[in-house]
């Protein structure tokens, strides 16, 4: 717990001042090595053998990001559709994901054997996380240079709230098991306090942002799913570490595992949100 403690107090403040301070080509850059670096770690989902699946994945991304420099992230006031289209595909995976999640171990045996399956399942989760994450900085950034930041400083908070919340209501109530398959630990008791936790946040969040009356209830419905989604990015990374035989994703970080055991949840809740902002709030 200590160093688990320790790395967090370090790994946090880098974190948020990257996503305060960076210039949004540093930004862009900050992301791509985050992709990187969950692109290495994907490999151990897919072969111990080779790292071609780590060439694959940096191969797609860099191939979007020479058709869409940061310049053309927006046309006209409206996100670029391919960038649209790309976190669309993101969210159409995760819908596939939940089925994944419920079905398993059943549903492993049409992927497991696949590596160009887990591939693609990699590049759904990674490449539409890095544009939303993107995306979501540049909001409204040009006008004021924090709006963007704070929105996705909000979904962060949003994850750390369910995890945490989750977490502490697991541990003192949690008695029925919600995914015993895929997360022997995880608890329906702990689900429910990790969502009332993020309920909370969101409250203050609409304080903060001050969300206009009509589009009150959108703000609360896209936080509401994004939370429950984050717990999807969990439970998701952990059917592939199952299948792996792993424990975790990797050994970057001290008493956290790897870059994927840190961002799982945000994976999924990333490109919920942005894609539910974009529609209905902003």
């Amino acid at each position: 717990m200590k160093q688990r403690m320790i790395t967090a107090l370090i790994i946090a403040p880098l974190a948020i001042a990257g996503i305060f301070l960076l210039p949004l080509k540093f930004f862009m850059l900050f992301s791509t090595v985050i992709y990187l670096l969950a692109s290495k770690e994907w490999v151990n989902f897919v072969t111990e053998k080779s790292h071609w699946v780590l060439y694959c994945l940096a191969l797609i991304l860099g191939i979007s990001l020479v058709f869409i420099p940061a310049q053309s992230l927006w046309i006209k006031g409206a996100v670029n559709p391919i960038l649209l289209n790309t976190i669309i595909v993101g969210c159409v995976w995760w819908v596939i994901s939940l089925l994944q999640v419920l079905t398993y171990p059943r549903s492993a045996t049409f992927w497991a054997n696949s590596k160009i399956l887990k591939v693609l399942f990699g590049a759904c989760t990674l490449l539409p996380f890095f544009w939303s994450m993107v995306i979501l900085r540049s909001v409204n950034m040009y006008h004021d240079f924090y709006y963007g930041a704070q929105l996705l400083m909000f979904v962060f908070l949003l994850v750390w709230a369910a995890d945490t919340g989750a977490y502490f209501s697991g541990k003192r109530f949690g008695k029925h098991k919600l995914a015993v398959k895929v997360s022997p630990g995880k608890t329906v008791e702990g689900f429910i306090g990790g969502i009332v936790c993020s309920m909370l946040v969101t409250f203050l969040a609409s304080l903060y942002f001050n969300v206009s009356v009509d589009k009150m209830p959108f703000f609360f419905i896209a936080a509401f799913v994004t939370s429950l989604v984050s717990t999807l990015g969990d439970l998701s990374e952990s059917v592939f570490k199952r299948e792996a035989g792993l424990k975790d994703s990797g050994s970057l970080l001290p008493g956290h595992g790897g870059i994927l055991d840190r961002i799982d949840s945000l994976t999924a809740a990333v490109p919920v949100f942005t894609l539910m902002y974009i529609i209905w709030i902003m």
